[in-house]
């Protein structure tokens, strides 16, 4: 019975994490083609204020969905003893880079735009350096979508 009760939390795991990494990159790759690229629209005077408002505002969006990605890939690659082992581990490295990314480059833009205005130079490396965190949510998403296939057409 605790094999049944293991097998279900591992899934249950996967699906949770999928359920994020989905989320996550859907709502990437909406910033990166459309939210990010209508900064220069807001007018470099009301900047500022849009600025920390968007900050506070989007970090309610995000922080939740983030850590329960994190979380749950760490679980998942301490504890998945299943096939595709090797892309969970994989998985886990790419939403580490992501932070990584988050980190050092998202977050400092941001901070430079809500304590110095608009400024063309940060909203550019915001936009490219962007493009990291939108191309690995991206390859999470798939590796996620084939280890949940794989392992739907393994119990059939």
């Amino acid at each position: 019975m605790s094999a049944v009760k293991m097998l279900n939390l591992d899934l249950l795991l996967l699906m949770v994490n999928a359920a994020a990494t989905l989320f996550m990159t859907g709502l990437i790759w909406f910033v990166q083609i459309v939210h990010y690229p209508l900064f220069d629209s807001v007018g470099v005077s009301e900047f500022l204020k849009y600025g920390i408002r968007h900050r506070s505002l989007t970090t309610l969006v995000v922080a939740g969905p983030m850590i329960i990605e994190i979380t749950t890939a760490l679980f998942l690659a301490l504890t998945w003893k299943r096939a595709y082992e090797g892309l969970i581990w994989l998985g886990f490295f790419l939403v580490v880079g992501i932070w990584i990314s988050t980190l050092l480059c998202s977050i400092p833009c941001h901070e430079k735009l809500c304590t110095g205005g608009y400024s063309l130079e940060t909203h550019r490396w915001l936009m490219n350096s962007n493009w990291v965190r939108t191309l690995l949510w991206t390859a999470r998403a798939l590796i996620l979508l084939f280890i949940i296939y794989k392992q739907i057409t393994i119990s059939e």
